[in-house]
């Protein structure tokens, strides 16, 4: 047995100063899992509407509103659900999301009426929010500083794997099998990781050593040995009620407001591209001279490369900074969308879809990693969920905004330039944020 060790102010400078074991990669590799089943369980919809829309007689805009709903649940998971994870912890909201959304989806399959439809979208919306957050706030407490950035992109790296492995499994399943039978798959799927999750997913130590539930001194000497440290004789001492406040109000301390404000921006500003390049790539890529069949490939080339530049970006930040890393990256991305209409009717369309995604996914989990440094343990999950939530509502107006571009007749070169413009305002207000816990 270990032998016990003087009491650290917080596990996490036992994790930092630690090589990473076999149960912190246990931990990454269920974060990963859950993300990319939130890539599933978001697109499910989306790979079903066209056969929905034909069976129900459904308009396209009765459908917008269906997707809205989607977006409107993960918005209020993120912002409401998700802070309760601070108070009851990550393992049991992650947990906790994990039935809301199987059972909503699952549910899914055997909806008759439109209004159900939107109901049970809006319900499994409530729990990817909540789940996104939660895993986001698992993975960096269980990560070394040192490699938190690479660790932290590589989990989130599972949303767009996800999504792209679902969508070769939904163009087998759909036209075989019907809409339902994809809903029936993505929450069985989803349900199925209930009990993997319940064995096999440990609680923060950060969380248990902070807010020390009954039994927390022996279970995270139990974490402690089984990644490698030395036992403590007892936790820190309790930290007072002000320092363990979990309501938004803490995000906005005098030492939080600022970075607050522009984290909130910059979420807005890049959900807003991100959102308006992934509910519009096909149509723009038609619009752009791509025939149709390629233009199908066009978003599967776009998550393609977003897998590239999350990688990419965990290495760079890790030697360059986060904060600089992201800028670069938006702004890299803001130049290629800016110059994309040059390259209507070339060979160069394809490409450049896979260098925006490259470059912007990159970039958006790097706002990620600045939340989940940039707040204490009390208020972790709180912050990455708001920070999240003020994002989404930028995902809501961005496909809307580009609807009102693409019906006034801008070109596609018009398109992208406005929503270049969004990811310079992003890059600006990341390279302002200012604390001594992001690099």
């Amino acid at each position: 047995m270990a032998e016990s060790s003087a009491i650290p102010d917080d596990a996490r400078l036992l994790i930092d100063a630690g090589r990473i074991s076999s149960l912190q990669w246990l931990v990454f590799a269920l974060c990963f899992l859950m993300n990319a089943l939130d890539g599933m369980d978001v697109l499910v919809i989306s790979y079903a509407a066209p056969l929905l829309a034909e069976e129900w007689a459904i308009e396209p805009a009765a459908l917008g509103v269906v997707f809205s709903a989607g977006l409107l649940g993960m918005t209020s998971g993120a912002m409401f659900i998700a802070p309760y994870a601070d108070t009851i912890g990550r393992r049991r909201m992650i947990m906790i999301s994990i039935v809301l959304t199987g059972s909503a989806v699952l549910a899914t399959a055997f909806a008759q009426t439109l209004g159900s439809l939107m109901v049970l979208r809006f319900l499994s919306g409530l729990g990817i929010g909540a789940m996104l957050a939660s895993v986001a706030t698992m993975a960096a407490e269980f990560a070394p500083d040192r490699h938190r950035n690479l660790i932290l992109g590589a989990v989130l790296a599972g949303y767009p794997v996800g999504a792209t492995l679902f969508g070769v499994i939904s163009a087998d399943i759909i036209p075989n099998f019907g809409w339902r039978a994809i809903f029936v798959t993505a929450g069985v799927a989803t349900l199925i990781t209930l009990p993997l999750t319940w064995w096999l997913l440990p609680e923060s130590p950060s969380f248990l050593m902070r807010m020390r539930p009954a039994g927390a001194l022996d279970t995270v000497n139990r974490l402690l040995e089984r990644m490698g440290h030395a036992r403590i004789e007892s936790l820190p001492a309790a930290h007072t009620q002000a320092e363990e406040r979990r309501s938004v109000r803490a995000l906005f301390t005098a030492e939080l407001t600022i970075p607050t404000t522009l984290l909130w921006g910059a979420f807005f500003m890049n959900f807003a591209a991100l959102y308006f390049l992934t509910s519009w790539i096909p149509k723009l890529a038609t619009s752009a001279g791509l025939a149709l069949e390629l233009a199908i490939y066009a978003g599967a080339v776009f998550n393609l490369g977003a897998v590239f530049g999350i990688a990419t970006f965990g290495v760079l930040s890790q030697q360059l900074g986060l904060r600089r890393t992201i800028a670069a990256f938006l702004l890299l991305t803001a130049l290629i969308m800016a110059g994309f209409g040059l390259a209507q009717g070339s060979a160069l369309i394809l490409p450049l879809f896979g260098l925006i995604g490259f470059f912007i996914q990159g970039g958006f989990v790097g706002l990620y990693a600045i939340a989940a440094r940039l707040y204490p343990t009390a208020i972790r999950t709180t912050g990455v969920g708001w920070s999240i939530g003020a994002g989404r509502t930028g995902a809501i107006v961005g496909p809307l905004l580009g609807g009102l571009l693409v019906a006034a007749g801008l070109s596609i070169g018009s398109n992208f330039r406005w929503f270049a413009l969004t990811l310079v305002l992003a890059g600006l207000f990341t390279i302002l944020i200012r604390s001594p816990r992001v690099s």
